[in-house]
């Protein structure tokens, strides 16, 4: 019987070590693609002034109180012909941040801008639902959308809509900046995180003529591509890699432009984090459910298909990080056959060393950026983020369950408080009075849980663990605090 449970145990890890392997194996790929860019040389088209197309700038907003003058006074400096442009707020809020919008909607337009205000009477799609609905009001040729913490440079359609001159582009998608990044740990951990896809992911995919994705926002879509496509569907949270990939498997390619930077808010505290990442994950899921089998039934090579299911199939990777961390523990106490030995298991590391090295080119080599200040700053976060991916795995495993079993749930928007830096404050939430959840209380266990581990390792002279069993115990911790306190900045 011991013996069986040994096997069990061992044959749960070893597969999702396996798969976590696999995904890794991937994104190392993508960055053999990556650091093949600067052998190639890009054109920046450029295009004369009275050769700019008609643009509509869509910014679907809600219940963003705090940031929704910040992004219509920054929109409104766009440097393009003001004749060939019209801005839309679609706003769908249910508290003050409507009335804000039309007083700033009403001081634009009377200083000659283009711009109106479109509500909606209920939340019908969430924000995929005020995009569709706004399409056949829409008279640009080509529509640029931003979530309302942007902040887009100035030249921004300007250094984008040129790239249209090929016939064949649906969208073309930039860099996200952080505005905030500095404001917390919490905050140089995403960005940490997000520079991966911002760089090695989505100019990997790019230049290894593979499938990419929109990114909701910071981009501009042709309009004739969304028609074609079948237009903006609420059927899932990822609404925008929904359209993506629907779009490429109609025939239309995505740009992306790493060198432009449009800057961004980031989540600053962590029950905002944890809706964004609910939304994602499941989102993810949703997608990949739905557009899988169509994946595979076209005409895309082979090694399109393999990468487009990886990537679609990204979010489902917290199942085996979960997974693993609860089963590491009893591997502690189970007899292994003398051909099971767990040391085969310090193997695995190399799936570690892979995604060291691709966050080190992120985040320090990027931009040669490569200083003995961002080397030192790279050693501190990057086990930081290893525990904290770790502890957030079991809020993202549920988020991907849900996604897979068809459980509907409303898009939850990540409350944003007009923070840039160090000195500004979270304010009290307007939205929502936050209550410790299931999962917050299970994290707060599988902390003690870990703590057991390491506990354990130590007194029985098992030292094989115990790295791991430390990052598992400091990041389910570190998440159980933080949404303790961030829940109690609410109320």
């Amino acid at each position: 019987m011991i013996t069986a449970i040994s096997y069990i145990i061992f044959g749960v890890y070893v597969c999702c070590l396996l798969l976590i392997g696999v995904y890794c194996t991937i994104q190392f790929h993508l960055l053999f693609h990556y650091l093949r860019k600067n052998s190639i040389k890009e054109e920046n088209p450029v295009l004369k002034e009275d050769e700019y197309p008609f643009v509509t700038i869509q910014l679907p907003i809600f219940n963003e109180y705090f940031v929704v003058n910040r992004l219509i006074d920054n929109i409104i400096l766009m440097d393009y012909p003001k004749d060939r442009y019209e801005i839309q707020v679609l706003d769908d809020s249910t508290d003050e941040t409507v009335e804000i919008s039309r007083k700033k909607v009403e001081e634009y337009k009377a200083k000659g801008y283009n711009i109106e205000l479109l509500t909606r009477t209920d939340r019908k799609g969430y924000k995929a639902g005020a995009l569709k609905e706004a399409m056949p009001s829409a008279k640009g040729e080509f529509v640029a959308i931003f979530d309302a913490d942007f902040l887009p440079n100035p030249d921004f359609l300007k250094k984008t809509i040129p790239f249209f001159a090929d016939k064949d582009v649906a969208v073309v998608q930039t860099r996200w900046g952080h505005i905030n990044q500095s404001y917390s740990l919490l905050t140089e951990v995403q960005a940490f995180q997000l520079n991966v896809h911002f760089s090695v992911e989505q100019k990997g995919r790019e230049l290894g003529n593979y499938l990419l994705q929109f990114n909701g926002t910071a981009g501009v879509w042709r309009s004739e591509a969304i028609a074609d496509a079948g237009g903006w569907e609420a059927d899932t949270l990822t609404e925008d890699l929904d359209l993506s990939y629907r779009v490429q498997l109609k025939g239309w390619k995505i740009i992306f432009k790493e060198d432009e930077v449009s800057p961004a808010e980031l989540p600053a505290e962590m029950m905002g984090l944890k809706s964004q990442q609910h939304r994602w994950m499941k989102g993810g899921a949703e997608t990949a459910k739905k557009l899988l089998p169509k994946v595979w039934k076209s005409e895309l090579s082979f090694g399109k298909k393999i990468h487009g299911s990886i990537h679609l199939l990204g979010s489902s990777v917290f199942l085996s990080i979960f997974l693993v961390g609860v089963f590491s523990v009893p591997l502690l106490f189970v007899a292994f056959p003398s051909f099971l030995s767990p040391n085969v298991l310090q193997y695995f590391m190399a799936s570690t060393i892979l995604i060291a090295i691709i966050y080190f080119t992120a985040n320090v080599q990027h931009n040669n950026k490569s200083t003995l200040k961002s080397i030192v700053k790279f050693i501190v976060l990057f086990p930081i983020f290893l525990s904290l991916s770790m502890g957030l795995s079991l809020h993202n495993s549920v988020a991907v369950i849900q996604g897979y079993l068809g459980r509907k749930s409303a898009f939850v928007r990540t409350p944003k408080f007009d923070i840039k830096g160090i000195s500004n404050k979270i304010r009290n939430s307007k939205y929502h009075k936050y209550s410790i959840s299931k999962i917050t209380i299970m994290e707060g266990f599988l902390a003690l849980y870990f703590l057991g581990g390491v506990i354990a390792g130590l007194t029985m002279g098992n030292s094989s663990m115990l790295p791991f069993h430390i990052m598992l115990f400091f990041g389910y911790g570190a998440i159980f605090s933080y949404s303790v306190m961030h829940q109690g900045a609410h109320q």
